[in-house]
């Protein structure tokens, strides 16, 4: 490990006089992913060598009473030290998300509850846009499908930026908010759904498409609301996947052009997410994730107005302060689901060594 990351320092030198952008962007990402382990790595050895030296130190018959008892209480407080990096190593050395560091699609569609569904819509994506301001991550629009009462049947966004993937990875699945909708007069809370999919950009590579042979391509003039017309030429495009059935309609620009290029990022990053789903449920048919599987029909959330509540049924994790939440303080959900998560890496990896 040390001596690939010896070697790889030499070899970006190497790509950099080379001027060679492709190699040098490639062994710098092998670089900075080796460079978390290595530094954690030299820490534990530190540590290592630093309490072998103090334990030393114990052993010496001459030592004073008070010295051998400061000495002991350095000596926990480095075995102490020595045990929480354990865990921290461990984690770094588990496999990693592949997807680690891609821009992340975010798919939200309304559900269950009519037009309270899609104004819920409207509010899942204003949460999940001031959660990426906040982290100063970049939010595009590819495609909207709003109602009559400004709520979304369906909208499809990109949030870009290190590290919006490990905050969105696990916002998949079935949101469901309990509140008195806006159109109630007699007061009376209802309870609407919302489907969240959060996929991975795919890479070029990674999902090939004959656009002669696979897709289906056909423009149309886009249109708000209630037949609102939002231009007047056919710049809207719908790309259907004829293997798959897989439609995506993009008509948020005004160029064609543009609206086809955001329909083949969604497609691709369907594609790609069909594809790895179906390699998961071979490799893990018989496994339970005990975050969730991801599957959008499963309940992983409930908004509760009322009582200022969310809860994270995964997890069992409730927080009352969801007017914050609404806001996009979404941290705490976030690190708590991460870190739930890293202790089911380490409780598996612990069975499989210990079997």
């Amino acid at each position: 490990m040390r001596r690939r990351h010896t070697e790889l320092s030499a070899l970006l030198g190497l790509a950099k006089t080379a001027e060679d952008p492709v190699e040098y962007a490639r062994l710098s990402k092998e670089y900075s992913d080796l460079d978390p382990l290595v530094e954690a790595w030299l820490e534990y050895c530190r540590l290592e060598q630093e309490a072998k030296e103090t334990k030393t130190l114990l052993d010496d018959p001459e030592i004073d009473p008070e010295m051998k008892r400061m000495v002991r209480e350095e000596l926990d407080t480095l075995q102490l030290q020595l045990e929480q990096k354990v865990p921290e190593l461990q984690l770094l050395l588990a496999p990693k998300d592949p997807h680690e560091g891609r821009n992340v699609i975010l798919e939200i569609r309304a559900g269950t509850g009519g037009e309270e569904a899609g104004l819920f819509a409207a509010d899942l994506l204003r949460m999940y846009g001031r959660f990426a301001e906040q982290n100063k991550w970049r939010v595009e629009h590819l495609s909207i499908s709003a109602t009559q009462l400004g709520g979304f049947k369906e909208v499809i966004a990109m949030v870009s930026g290190k590290g919006a993937w490990s905050a969105f990875k696990y916002e998949s699945g079935v949101h469901r908010v309990q509140r008195v909708p806006t159109t109630e007069a007699g007061g009376r809370i209802h309870t609407s759904a919302c489907t969240v999919a959060v996929l991975p950009e795919a890479d070029e590579v990674e999902v090939t498409i004959n656009e002669r042979d696979d897709l289906r391509i056909d423009v149309f003039r886009s249109s708000g609301p209630g037949g609102q017309s939002v231009n007047t030429t056919d710049s809207a495009v719908r790309i259907t996947h004829l293997p798959t059935g897989m439609v995506v309609i993009c008509q948020d620009e005004k160029s064609q052009l543009k609206n086809k290029a955001q329909a083949l990022k969604v497609l691709k990053a369907r594609l790609l997410d069909l594809e790895q789903r179906a390699a998961n449920d071979e490799r893990s048919r018989d496994r339970r994730d005990q975050v969730g599987s991801g599957d959008r029909s499963e309940r992983i959330r409930t908004y509760n107005f009322p009582q200022n509540r969310v809860t994270d049924h995964r997890i069992n994790f409730t927080l009352h302060k969801l007017d914050q939440v609404m806001e996009g303080d979404l941290q705490e959900i976030v690190t708590t689901l991460t870190a739930y998560h890293q202790a089911e890496i380490l409780a598996q990896m612990g069975k499989e060594q210990g079997g």
